[in-house]
């Protein structure tokens, strides 16, 4: 017989629940990082390259608008909100709807829809009925809206979502300001630049906002360099450009300390070629600015809408996108390779690491990305729109 002294035997005991405690955490670690999504497939016509989500019908679930359609939760049964032109020709034809945007508009406690056509075109919105299935009335918004990433923000911070583009016909970098007041339904126009060329050609790629110098304030960032926010970003001729070389022609931008340095790094992904990269903001003695391009990846080509998220809730944001599928009809570089959708799990550090998931390997990605929780049970879902259909990506247990 082997003898065990009291204390040896309470070592013992307390190593076997050690490594259950140790293997209990590394199974909920595990169980954690398994993120797993549901395909839901709305419908598998082309009709719009963006999508949006808003509780339309009122009745506090979310619901699912592409081009002249919204879907209404949970069955996503299919509503007009407008004729729609035609049926679009996925191989040969763009819709005439790139980006779309659910907000309630003229504040009558109906959520409307955003529209932006063809970069450059006029952009409109639709006033919701009140629950009554008929058309929904079309109104201007602006008559060019220019930069194939137009972005639906906060520019004041007066808790409305208002819209930074570029006017491609006068030539012009501009936000426009969504009405404030209820039953008003003008924007206004506020110029950040018209200095021609300086990301104000209608196919510009690549748009961000976010603070790159840390003074406090947001500045309007593009691939060919940004401008600084002023205090009174409503006043003609108060932003400062700062020319940057911030790589390739891309999708969203976005900005945050990525190796932690204490300066602000940019994230941008290929509209068109291969390439998701982080931009290294390196400052040298005399504290000139420069740009270090890393690669995250280059396995798919297209990633023309880019989402900044938490997918998995450890409290680090993630990226979401995907093939832009047939983004200009078979003569772009992989064109022809499966539509695949990602997110990519940041590890942050002195050396950043992204770790790719694939989500789905026939749907793609379209110019927006949608990621958000849309049936409250707190795992971020994505919805997305383009030439093989609209999908809704379920976070599931």
């Amino acid at each position: 017989m082997i003898k065990v002294s009291l204390t040896h035997a309470i070592a013992i005991v307390l190593t076997i629940v050690n490594l259950f405690s140790i293997e209990e955490t590394q199974a909920q670690t595990s169980k954690k990082k398994n993120i797993k999504f549901k395909k839901h497939i709305l419908t598998t016509d082309f009709i719009s390259e963006g999508s949006a989500v808003g509780d339309i019908n009122k009745d506090g679930k979310l619901d699912i608008i592409a081009g002249a359609y919204w879907f209404e939760a949970p069955t996503w049964k299919q509503h007009e909100i407008a004729k729609p032109v035609k049926k679009y020709d996925w191989k040969i034809e763009y819709s005439n709807s790139f980006l779309n945007h659910a907000m309630d508009i003229n504040q009558d406690g109906w959520i409307d829809m955003i529209r932006i056509d063809f970069p450059g075109e006029a952009a409109v919105w639709y006033e919701n009925p009140k629950g009554k299935e008929e058309p929904w009335k079309e109104h201007p918004l602006y008559s060019s809206v220019g930069n194939e990433s137009p972005r639906f923000l906060d520019m004041d911070g007066d808790g409305r979502v208002d819209l930074l583009c570029n006017d491609s016909k006068g030539n012009r970098m501009i936000w426009l300001e969504s009405p404030k007041t209820k039953g008003n339904l003008d924007w206004t126009v506020h110029v950040i630049s018209d200095v021609k060329d300086r990301a104000t050609h209608q196919f510009t790629h690549g748009l961000g906002y976010a603070d790159l110098n840390k003074d406090g304030r947001p500045d309007v960032i593009t691939r060919i360099g940004w401008w600084e926010g002023p205090t009174d970003i409503k006043q003609k001729g108060n932003w400062t450009w700062h020319p940057a070389d911030l790589g390739e022609d891309c999708s969203q931008m976005f900005a945050m300390d990525l190796d932690q340095d204490g300066d602000v790094d940019v994230i941008s992904a290929s509209a068109h070629n291969f390439g998701i990269w982080w931009h290294e903001q390196v400052v040298d003695a005399k504290g000139e600015v420069t740009w270090k391009q890393h690669e995250i990846l280059k396995t798919f080509s297209q990633t023309h809408g880019l989402g900044l998220v938490d997918i998995n809730r450890d409290g680090n944001p993630d990226l979401v996108t995907g093939k832009r599928f047939f983004a200009h009809h078979g003569h772009d570089p992989g064109e022809y390779d499966p539509a695949v959708l990602y997110w990519f799990e940041y590890k942050p550090g002195k050396i950043p690491t992204w770790i790719p998931h694939e989500i789905d390997n026939d749907s793609g990605n379209g110019l927006q990305t949608n990621a958000l929780d849309m049936n409250k049970d707190n795992r971020v879902d994505i919805v997305v729109s383009n030439k093989k259909g609209v999908f809704f990506f379920e976070q599931i247990k």
